[in-house]
């Protein structure tokens, strides 16, 4: 990714002339001139100075004989019209010049015939960069990701000149003759990478003449320690996932309340990213769900129109298209009893049922409950019978619900789950086998519902396919629990 820029233009040289370690797994060599590939970026913000910079990339690359690839975006009309979710400049120029450098690594990849992983993208970021950018996100506010500031790799970003400052990249070019353009946006102050490198680094390295080395080392260790965080909190982002959709996140609030701040922290940052990628958060808004989290309600704008939400045990985190769409998760309330059983029925009259609508049809519970006199189990197989799966009458108790009534959760199946299937003696069986032996195609697993004792609760009942063997109805059973699907 060339510029035109000092830095940029002296990885360009390096790159052609000179050993870079690009992190294949050779360490520092010469890179094969076959592999090299030159992508400039014209914001299209500077005029003739920005066609200049093109014109300039473009005669270089020529110089070493390597091809170039020239992307022209129109950068202000995109933050003008909001289309990449952000209104800032400088953030939409960065999404852009990184999404034509994915793009264009692709396509190069596949005219190779080579797998995508194979592919490098340089960039020309020097310790002083790094420097820079650890004071910005002190500045900001950041956890230990943003302070470990620039990593040398991230994923297939590779930025191998790292160990250089921007005055030796610039005293190599004046050695070589090679002369560079000049950004005059970089001498205004207003921007904040400016504001940091004018006004904040020259007194830090008055204090300090080692500055850039110093911090290197100590992003380094924050870089180290962030990578080790990160392996810890995805494995409890896995636990406590409950559900997840086109812009929606659902995880168990109560369970991430337990966990250690510095986890939940991280947890709930990959939560709104899988989300939204584009929402950009800083601590104080992390800071702001989890306050929600600990007290147990409340909701929270985030950025990019983010809305995350915590109730009855769940934080739900979605996106604003999101908003707008009809959920395939959430509570059925489980009313209580209205009073003692009559003795002239073999069931009590029913309480009011709770009702919850899903994409594919509705929910509804209530509570009965079995008088003197009569089999509850002879009662459960002949309304199995009558409605043909579509309703079932299960053991209250044994599902956590008493005659006061409840709540239970409803969402998609997840992965790994399994249950008891009612008939199987107390065998286990995957959730996803059963859908298979009972033809559901693949398309529409992620909407069957599965009714739950909560968020990580077991598995009452999958709609309208199975009820679990643990909460069968038994001649003990006094209250039962009739659960009921109507498809749309």
């Amino acid at each position: 990714m060339v510029s035109g820029g000092a830095d940029s233009t002296a990885l360009l040289v390096l790159a052609a002339t000179s050993a870079l370690d690009i992190a294949d797994g050779r360490g520092r060599a010469v890179v094969a001139r076959e592999r090299l590939h030159v992508l400039h970026v014209n914001h299209q913000l500077r005029g003739i100075d920005a066609d200049e910079d093109e014109e300039f990339v473009r005669e270089m690359a020529a110089r070493y004989g390597i091809p170039v690839t020239v992307r022209r975006v129109d950068v202000a009309r995109l933050a003008a019209s909001a289309e990449l979710g952000d209104t800032n400049v400088e953030n939409v120029a960065r999404e852009v010049r990184y999404a034509a450098a994915n793009q264009l690594a692709n396509e190069l990849c596949a005219a190779a015939g080579l797998p995508r992983s194979s592919a490098r993208i340089l960039t020309a970021h020097t310790a002083n960069d790094r420097a820079e950018t650890f004071f910005m996100h002190a500045i900001k506010g950041s956890g230990t990701q943003g302070l470990s500031s620039i990593p040398w790799r991230r994923n297939r970003i590779v930025r191998p000149l790292l160990d250089h400052t921007h005055e030796q990249l610039c005293d190599l070019l004046r050695m070589r003759g090679i002369v560079w353009r000049e950004d005059a946006t970089n001498a205004d102050t207003r921007y904040l990478r400016n504001f940091v490198r004018h006004e904040i680094v020259p007194l830090a390295r008055q204090r300090n003449p080692r500055l850039f080395e110093s911090m290197a080392a100590t992003c380094d260790i924050l870089s180290d320690e962030d990578a080790y965080l990160t392996q810890v909190a995805s494995r409890a982002y896995r636990a406590l996932e409950r559900r997840r959709g086109q812009g929606l996140v659902t995880l168990d609030a109560a369970r991430l309340a337990a966990a250690d701040v510095a986890i939940a922290r991280r947890v709930v940052r990959r939560a709104v990213l899988d989300a939204c990628p584009q929402c950009r958060l800083d601590a104080r808004h992390v800071a702001r769900v989890l306050e929600a989290v600990a007290a147990g309600e409340g909701s929270v704008s985030l950025p990019a129109g983010v809305d995350a939400r915590v109730t009855y045990g769940a934080l739900f985190v979605r996106s604003r298209e999101a908003q707008g769409h009809s959920d395939t998760s959430g509570w059925l309330e489980v009313p209580g009893l209205p009073g003692p059983a009559g003795a002239s029925a073999s069931l009590v009259a029913p309480g009011a049922a709770g009702t919850l609508a899903l994409e594919a049809g509705t929910l509804t519970a209530r509570l009965r409950e079995v008088s003197a006199g009569n089999s509850p189990e002879a009662l459960a197989r002949a309304h199995g019978r009558e409605w043909e799966g579509l309703s079932v009458l299960l053991d209250a108790t044994a599902c956590g619900i008493g005659q006061l009534g409840g709540r239970l959760w409803v969402s998609g199946p997840e992965v790994g789950e399994v249950l008891c299937p009612l008939g199987m003696h107390g065998q286990s069986k995957k959730l996803s086998d059963l859908l298979i032996d009972a033809k559901v195609p693949a398309s529409e697993r992620a909407a069957v519902p599965v009714v739950r004792a909560g968020v990580s609760g077991p598995v009452l009942w999958v709609a309208p396919i199975r009820a679990d063997e643990r909460v069968r109805v038994t001649d003990a059973s006094r209250v039962l629990l009739e659960l009921a699907w109507k498809p749309k």
